[in-house]
């Protein structure tokens, strides 16, 4: 008997070593990934994140895009409650085409501000995602909900593990790995990419869900007017065509940019013939993952 309960013993400790080692290395949830993107506006996710969502998708990984404000003031023409809930509406649509979650928060455009009720509100949205990856603006941003939201994503970054900050939603069991999406701003310090995703494959499925957010793209946003606008079907159509072909050329100069990078990460053919891409700099208050962390953590095949 006793020679039995030690074999039982040996054994439940066998499988307890297993299933921790395991959990090491699929993260929060097991072996799915939980990707939660942070932006601004509705369009925000889409523009700087829409590629590697739909290659997480593919691969079976899960992705939610929160704007943090509603919109409500990004038309030239409209505002209010209809402007939110058309802005909601589009990036919905957008989200059935990328393959993943998208949410909407009910705070108007213009107005987010880094308060301790929103730190919490963000905190529990990540712990309520149990996210493995976090992704949101640098806190240096032209727009101020852009800043803002960057920093409150920073502001939560530590927070999420600590058990009696929001104690009604579980702590996170580990830190995500924190990352900023790209931009261009040189100060106080300009967008470094620590990681360069090639969205070759997918850069017609990103243009498809783009121009389906007509009210900025197509429309013009805030700074459009009744005289720029397309009229009838054949000139949206025209400005559909000209918005993807200027995206193209974005996200051509973001390869360009970060040539190394990719070269880097993908080895010296495969980066040297990415044509379109996507870039990402490690936040230093999250998880800092190493270089082989961080070709299993994103859809990246050398």
């Amino acid at each position: 008997m006793k020679r039995w309960t030690f074999i039982v013993g040996c054994l439940a400790v066998l499988v307890g070593v297993c299933g921790l080692a395991c959990q090491a290395a699929e993260g929060q949830q097991g072996g799915t990934l939980r990707i939660l993107v942070f932006g601004a506006h509705p369009d925000d996710c889409e523009i700087r994140c829409g590629g590697v969502a739909v290659l997480w998708s593919a691969r079976g990984d899960l992705v939610k895009f929160v704007s943090t404000t509603n919109g409500d003031i990004g038309h030239w023409g409209m505002a209010g409650g209809p402007l939110a809930v058309r802005r909601t509406n589009e990036v919905q649509a957008a989200a059935a085409v990328l393959g993943i979650t998208t949410e909407v928060l009910d705070i108007h455009d213009g107005e987010i501000l880094p308060t301790l009720e929103n730190r919490k509100m963000f905190t529990r949205l990540i712990r309520e995602w149990e996210a493995d990856i976090v992704i949101g603006h640098r806190p240096n941003d032209y727009h101020p909900d852009h800043r803002y939201t960057g920093i409150l994503m920073q502001d939560s970054a530590y927070m999420v593990t600590v058990p009696f900050f929001c104690p009604d939603i579980p702590p996170l069991k580990k830190n995500p790995v924190f990352l900023y999406s790209a931009d261009g701003f040189q100060r106080p310090n300009p967008f470094q990419a620590d990681i360069v995703v090639s969205i070759d494959s997918v850069i017609e499925k990103k243009l498809d869900a783009l121009v389906l957010i007509e009210s900025q793209f197509i429309e013009g946003g805030a700074n459009g007017s009744a005289e720029t606008s397309p009229k009838t079907v054949d000139e949206r159509d025209a400005k559909k065509a000209q918005v993807r072909e200027s995206f193209k050329r974005r996200f051509a100069a973001t390869a360009n940019q970060w040539r190394e990078k990719l070269v880097e990460l993908y080895g010296q053919d495969a980066g040297s013939n990415v044509q379109y891409a996507e870039a990402f700099e490690i936040c230093e208050y999250g998880r800092r993952p190493s270089k082989e962390e961080i070709l299993k953590l994103f859809p990246i095949q050398p």
